[in-house]
């Protein structure tokens, strides 16, 4: 036989035995995969969508795909998000300037209209309806709709003890709880933009999407609340993404904190993660939501590609 009919042939059973390969890793992920889904079937995860990944409709979409693939293999996700650069490019259209105090934004009445259409509006009607072109079902939580956050006028002071004046900007005191998990339980995610009423729902306030975020958590006694972020975590050197520190306990992140190991960007997040896990939540994490697939990637796998806080008890 010659020599190239003999490479020929073992050509083509190399690219038959590639196919089957191939098919192999991919049983071994969802073999992996299995350990987690029975692990967190029926709990509930709340899910954070912001930043970057709102402004990024590819990335957006794999979010939403993990979304629906956790719901169908039996998570309960809830979908809290914010509109930030949404909303600030509709005030600059408007001519309005954007003003923040503490991180919050100034909002008063013209502000709050243009949070209230953009927000409760255009970015949760596309985030519902993006849901079910994948093939999911979702549920759009708003005041136009079924409101399911209350709260009340958010109250800070300066360095003086004196009252800031930030306008329309409130935070949560009340989750409806029960309307969140009738969704869950018949299979619907629900889309919650970061708006909450007052209690007499005489008044709309715009509300920190992260707080928000924490306060379904809380609320709904979540085994897992994941923050998605421009960054892939924690790290060690906040420059080098390979310095990533997969997990912390609640004594660690303090410690990391006071050492100065946790740069000062990351300080804020880490400690409202710290605060969630004080008030019942299980697990939060924090992951680079522009990787493709990173939730399925973070909640699935041994690994991980993000960073979880937990409580060791």
């Amino acid at each position: 036989m010659s020599s190239t009919l003999v490479e020929t042939r073992l050509s083509a059973v190399a690219a038959g035995e590639r196919p089957v390969e191939e098919a192999i890793q991919k049983a071994d992920v969802l073999i992996e995969a299995l350990r987690w889904i029975r692990q967190f079937r029926d709990k509930v995860t709340v899910i954070k969508l912001g930043g970057s990944v709102m402004e990024d409709p590819n990335a957006l979409r794999h979010l939403l795909v993990d979304i629906v693939f956790m719901e169908t293999v039996g998570m309960r996700p809830i979908v809290v998000h914010g509109a930030g650069a949404a909303i600030s490019r509709a005030m600059a259209d408007a001519g309005i300037e954007p003003r923040f105090i503490h991180g919050r934004r100034y909002t008063d009445a013209a502000t709050l209209d243009i949070v209230a259409d953009v927000l409760a509006g255009q970015v949760n009607d596309d985030i519902v309806r993006k849901i079910e072109e994948l093939g999911g079902r979702a549920a759009p939580l708003t005041f136009r709709t079924t409101p399911v956050l209350y709260g009340e006028k958010l109250q800070l002071n300066d360095d003086d003890g004196l009252p800031i004046d930030l306008g329309y900007v409130g935070h949560v005191t009340r989750v409806d709880r029960t309307t969140l998990d009738n969704l869950c339980y018949a299979g619907i995610v629900p889309v919650i933009p970061s708006m909450c009423w007052t209690e007499d729902k005489q008044q709309r306030l715009n509300v920190n999407a992260d707080t928000a975020a924490t306060a379904v958590a809380q609320a709904v006694g979540a085994e897992k609340l994941v923050f998605l972020s421009d960054v892939n975590g924690v790290r060690t050197d906040k420059d080098d993404p390979g310095s990533l520190i997969h997990s912390l306990d609640r004594e660690e992140g303090r410690r990391l904190i006071a050492e100065g190991v946790i740069g000062a960007g990351m300080i804020p997040k880490v400690e409202a993660c710290l605060e969630t896990l004080d008030r019942g939540v299980r697990k939060v994490h924090i992951i680079d939501g522009r990787i493709r697939h990173s939730l399925l990637l973070e909640v699935y796998t041994s690994q991980g590609v993000g960073t979880e806080i937990i409580r060791r008890d």
